[in-house]
This record gives C-alpha cells, sequence and structure tokens, in this order.
C-alpha cells in the first residue's frame, strides 16, 4: 500500500522515492510493458507517473529491460506531441529505475482489464464514441507523417473522460521509426495485431496501422465482435472497417488519410 492505495507486485519494493512526486491517490498496476503508473498530487496539481523498475504482476520480462523501453520512449512523446496524446512533463531516473512524468488526464483507461470504465464508455451515445474513433485516427494520421509506426496499441492505449468528452492517447512507448521489421513481440492485444505482425521480419508501416485502426473501430463500436450483426453502425461504414483489417496488406486503404477520408464519405 502506498498513502493508503493498495497495489500488486510480485515481490515487495521500495516506492518511498515516490514523495517526491506528491501523494499517491490512484495506482495502475496491470500493465503488461513492465511499467506501473501512479496518480499523484502535489500544491494542488495532479500528475501521472510512469515507473519501471518494480517487479509488476502482468509482466513475463525482467524489469531492467522495462527501464530501457521506457526510456527510449522520452524522445517519442516529445516527438510525437499532440493534442490527443497525453503531454511529457519530465523524465528521471530514480528508486533504481526510471520514472516519467505527465500532465494528469481526468479520464478512464478503455482497456479490458477496467470493465466498468469500458462498459461506461460502450453506452456512450454514438456521436460521442464517433468523435473518439475520428481523435484517435487523427492522432495516427500525425504517426504517419511523423515517419513513425504505431507498434503496441490497443484499447488500453486510449484514455477517455466522461466530463469533457476527450480522447487522449496515454501510451506509445513502442511506437517505432518507419520503416520497420517486426520480431514476433506481440505485445497488446491480439484483437489488434494484424498478420504482418505475427510474421519475424515482416515490413510494418502505415498500412499495418490502418489494420490497427479498423480493429480498434470493432473494438470501440461492437466490442472486437467483427460480425456484421454485432455492428451498430450503417453497413458502409462496416464495409469501410472491414476493408481496414483485411488480412491481404493490398486489400486495405493505403493510408490513414484514405482511411479516414472514406470513413467520412461513408457516414
Amino acid at each position: 500500500m502506498i498513502d493508503g492505495v493498495p497495489y500488486q507486485l510480485k515481490a515487495p519494493f521500495d516506492f518511498t522515492f515516490m514523495q517526491k512526486f506528491g501523494k499517491v491517490f490512484k495506482v495502475f498496476d496491470e500493465q503488461e510493458s513492465g511499467n506501473i503508473c501512479f496518480g499523484v498530487e502535489k500544491n494542488s496539481r495532479r500528475h501521472f507517473v510512469k515507473f519501471a523498475g518494480a517487479p509488476t504482476v502482468s509482466y513475463p520480462g525482467k524489469p531492467e529491460d522495462a527501464v530501457s523501453r521506457l526510456r527510449d520512449s522520452v524522445p517519442v512523446y516529445k516527438d510525437l506531441a499532440h493534442p490527443h496524446l497525453i503531454r511529457l512533463l519530465d523524465a528521471e531516473e530514480i528508486g533504481n529505475g526510471f520514472a516519467v512524468v505527465f500532465e494528469w488526464v481526468d479520464a478512464v483507461c478503455m482497456g479490458k482489464q477496467y470493465p466498468d470504465e469500458r462498459e461506461k464508455f460502450m453506452r456512450l451515445p454514438i456521436e460521442k464514441k464517433l468523435q473518439a474513433y475520428w481523435d484517435i485516427m487523427e492522432f495516427h494520421a500525425h504517426v504517419a507523417a511523423k515517419k513513425y509506426v504505431a507498434i503496441d496499441f490497443y484499447d488500453a492505449s486510449i484514455m477517455y473522460g466522461f466530463e469533457n468528452a476527450k480522447t487522449v492517447v496515454c501510451d506509445v512507448d513502442f511506437y517505432q521509426k518507419a520503416p520497420y521489421y517486426g520480431d514476433m513481440g506481440l505485445w497488446g492485444s491480439t484483437r489488434f495485431v494484424s498478420p504482418e505482425e505475427r510474421t519475424n521480419g515482416a515490413l510494418l508501416d502505415e498500412v499495418t496501422n490502418v489494420y490497427t485502426m479498423g480493429a480498434t473501430a470493432f473494438a470501440l463500436f461492437s466490442n472486437s465482435d467483427r460480425s456484421r450483426e454485432a455492428w451498430p453502425l450503417s453497413a458502409e461504414l462496416f464495409a469501410v472497417v472491414a476493408k481496414a483489417v483485411n488480412p491481404e496488406r493490398g486489400g486495405r486503404q493505403q493510408s490513414i488519410r484514405r482511411l479516414m477520408e472514406e470513413w467520412r464519405a461513408a457516414k
């Protein structure tokens, strides 16, 4: 327990260094990336602290590998700065690990490991969900323009603010500069993984991320059920996202912008 907030780890870990960042009011301890995250408050300001180096419960790897990945992500957050990406404030070596400090967002995670929040999102009016999906596509069009590939994007990478209807991507730790060739490190959720990401050494690029965005649409609108019967929107929009998740790369839209154009036309 830290500042009265419970959390789980595989083994005890000294978090006294967290006092520097403020009082902990929330802990996110189920991340598969090897990070443990904290909501902290200091001088009436709230921040989100992501820390690598502790033995987290859902991570099968070595803490030192998680530290290296988190450290390497700092320039990615800086390069991909965007209104729909969580804002990086600071980063440092601390507590025998590495901590990154972000601006706090009054939002909840859409990952399936948070079923109550996810179900609340699924019950939102369709127009709000449509805007959230558009915001996610806009950010990934920006990612493509910056010559990055979105690796490990899935619903747990999305945060949504019910009070302000704001959508924020909170995790780009694994995003890579293009061209990028896969190493079968299937992080995140297989619901979002394209066929080429399952092939060692395959080229991963913007067309790969078109698949990711199609999978995201199914996750947000039909709870990842890709059947026509489960799809709550029009047949025209179904055709657009079904095309995006075509197993054959040549059968997909060839850019995020093209996917957005087809989505807008189908609405």
